[in-house]
Parts: structure tokens; C-alpha cells; sequence
């Protein structure tokens, strides 16, 4: 016996674009999906081939030119190595008694978590960042976010690592976590410039512009223990993100009188300029 009205392409296309809709670091605007692709297994590669930089030299009339220059190429690979699922079910008394029916709510519910489990781990690239970008270690995080003012500073600061690698400023974003956002908040500087935007979300998690960019708030920001929170800011350019809702399927479990449905989130993701990126690591003042 199948769900009532349980046509599979319908189900696939609403959870995508639940997913699309839940991600912070994963939204168009935030990470490029340019290399996506067929994704038809874990373990699929996305190759992705960049071309070195071309050489300007100077021209004199009436003489030869220098040889032609072999370009370098380089292949970086994304591979599809994350494949998460969800599989649940309704027991045909709650079925019986529910109203309304609860399976679509389930089904937001499944989305909403394969989302976030996507977003922490997209967050978690950070670890890829140039080396030349970073505000703060983890080994030295930055202390002093309590001094009134620092916390748009340190925006200043890493719009400036950006620009000193030549990144667009146009479509800039930075991630915050709440308590940063509180900061912020506090500091005219982002109140006079950065409020009228926060009126209009125009992304998920948007919550006004500052120091050249888009600022969103999240909760999957990286820490340590509360600590060490890894505040990143970059381009769309710098990282690359693909997934598919690989299957979903509907089934009556053979010793259950109860409908059930189980889907799979295949993705993957990967830095691949790591000079567009800033990281800001800083613990929260008390």
C-alpha cells in the first residue's frame, strides 16, 4: 500500500528546494554552484580546470616578439563525498487520528535537518583558507571584540585582506554568529549604514550591510567549545558546493502498519580560490 497521493518526482523537487531555502552558507550568493553537474553517486568528481596566470610583456617595432608561453594548468577535483539520509515513518493509528495529515510537515522537518547538517559542513571549510587571510588563530584567537567599535574594525580588516587579492568587491559576504550581530548593533557605524537594508531580507539569514559587505547571521558558525568562533568573509567566487536529492522513496515497512519514507542527500564542496576567503577568529566577550 503506498501513501495516499505519494507521487516521487513531486516529493524530490519540494525537498530540494526546502534545502535551497535553509542554507545559510549554501545559498546562491554565499557559494557558487557552477561546477553541480550530474551527480548520480558518492564518490562523483567534479573536475574543475583553471588556467595560470599570462604573461604582458613590452613590444619594441620592428622586432620579434618573444615565443609563445606554455600556460599552466591545474585540475582541482570536488568530489561528492558527503551522502547523508533520513528515513521515518507514521504509524497508521496517528495517521488515522492526525489533523491535519502530519506528512508534510515531517517532510519540512526532514529537509530542514539534512539542510543544516549541509551548512556545518560547508561552515567547516574554513580550514581552507589562505594562510595570508586570517585574523586571529586558534591557537591565538582574537580577545578584545568587547571593546566598543572592534567588532566593525575587524570587518574593516578583513574587507582589506580581500582587496589586497584583488577579490570583486561587489557580491562580498560575511557570516556572524548572533552574539557578533549583538555587537554590531551597539556600533553607529553599522546602525547608520546597515539598517534600511536590514528591513528587506533579501537572503536567508541577511541582516544588513557592513564595511563593504553583506552581512548574515547563522548559528553554525564554527567554535570551539563556545570558543574560537571562526567568523568567515569572502566572495562567491571562492568556493564551489553540489548536491542532489538522490532518491526518495515511499514504502510500507513489512512488520509496521505504517507508512514510511526515506531519502538520500548526496554533496560535496571545496575551496577553490582560497585568497577570496578571510577567516576572523575571535572568542566571545563575556
Amino acid at each position: 500500500m503506498a501513501i495516499d497521493n505519494f507521487i516521487p518526482t513531486i516529493w524530490s523537487a519540494r525537498l530540494l528546494q526546502n534545502l535551497q531555502n535553509a542554507l545559510v552558507y549554501g545559498q546562491p550568493g554565499v557559494i557558487n554552484r557552477d561546477y553541480e553537474g550530474e551527480i548520480r553517486e558518492a564518490g562523483s568528481t567534479v573536475k574543475i580546470n583553471a588556467i595560470g596566470a599570462v604573461t604582458v610583456g613590452n613590444y619594441t617595432k620592428n622586432a620579434d616578439i618573444t615565443p609563445p608561453e606554455t600556460l599552466n594548468d591545474e585540475q582541482l577535483q570536488l568530489v561528492i563525498d558527503q551522502a547523508k539520509f533520513f528515513n521515518f515513518q507514521i504509524d497508521d493509528v496517528d495517521r488515522a487520528q492526525q489533523q491535519p495529515k502530519i506528512m508534510a510537515e515531517a517532510m519540512r522537518e526532514a529537509a530542514y535537518a539534512l539542510a543544516n547538517t549541509a551548512d556545518q559542513y560547508i561552515a567547516g571549510l574554513y580550514t581552507q583558507v589562505h594562510t595570508g587571510n586570517q585574523i586571529g588563530t586558534t591557537a591565538a584567537p582574537k580577545t578584545d571584540l568587547g571593546t566598543p567599535g572592534k567588532a566593525y574594525e575587524y570587518l574593516v580588516q578583513l574587507g582589506v585582506l580581500l582587496d589586497e587579492n584583488n577579490v570583486p568587491t561587489t557580491g562580498r559576504w560575511v557570516i556572524v554568529p548572533p552574539w557578533f550581530h549583538g555587537l554590531l548593533l551597539q556600533d553607529q557605524k553599522f546602525v547608520a549604514t546597515g539598517g534600511s537594508n536590514a528591513e528587506a531580507t533579501l537572503r536567508n539569514g541577511m541582516v544588513g550591510e557592513a564595511a563593504g559587505f553583506t552581512v548574515l547571521k547563522s548559528n553554525n558558525v564554527p567554535n570551539t567549545a563556545g570558543g574560537k568562533w571562526r567568523i568567515i568573509a569572502g566572495h562567491p567566487m571562492a568556493w564551489s558546493y553540489a548536491e542532489q536529492i538522490r532518491s526518495v522513496e515511499a514504502y510500507r515497512p513489512e512488520r509496521r502498519f505504517a507508512d514510511a519514507v526515506k531519502g538520500l542527500h548526496l554533496y560535496g564542496a571545496k575551496v577553490i580560490r582560497p585568497k577570496a576567503l578571510a577567516v576572523l577568529t575571535a572568542d566571545r566577550p563575556s
